[in-house]
């Protein structure tokens, strides 16, 4: 099996949109957690706000299967260029990070401290100086 965080985002009916994605991720991953939810304004300045969270869990399907199947979760909310409905981001695989620029974004700095609560977290330790500082014992 391998660990995974994804990173969760919405711009459009948020609430609804992010507790939809949960729901199919329990389908999806062995041993789901989910962070709380936290409201950042758009990166790009447009006066949007995105809610957000985190998710830890584990899989027995690839990097690239595990993306494939989270891109069609988006599709299926009816996401487009202009409204964000749902945005589901492979963080980290295993020991491989992903999105390397949003590793530093506010949101996700946020929300990292969160995992310790993750019955994933002692898979996650050795990685956690890789992670963010937050993370460290």
């Amino acid at each position: 099996m391998s660990h995974v965080i994804i990173a969760l985002g919405s711009n459009s009916r948020q609430s609804a949109h992010i507790a939809w994605a949960s729901q199919r991720l329990y389908m999806l991953l062995d041993g789901l957690w989910l962070s709380p939810a936290l409201w950042s304004p758009d990166i790009r300045q447009t006066g949007a706000m995105y809610l957000n969270r985190l998710a830890t869990g584990s899989t027995m399907l690839s990097a690239d299967e595990l993306t494939c199947v989270l891109k069609g979760i988006e599709t299926a909310t009816g996401r487009n260029s202009q409204q964000v409905t749902i945005d589901l981001d492979v963080m980290l695989y295993d020991n491989l990070r992903y999105h390397e620029r949003d590793w530093s974004r506010p949101y996700i700095q946020r929300l990292l401290p969160f995992l310790r609560l993750s019955p994933l977290f002692p898979h996650l330790l050795p990685l956690a100086s890789h992670l963010s500082p937050s993370l460290l014992p």
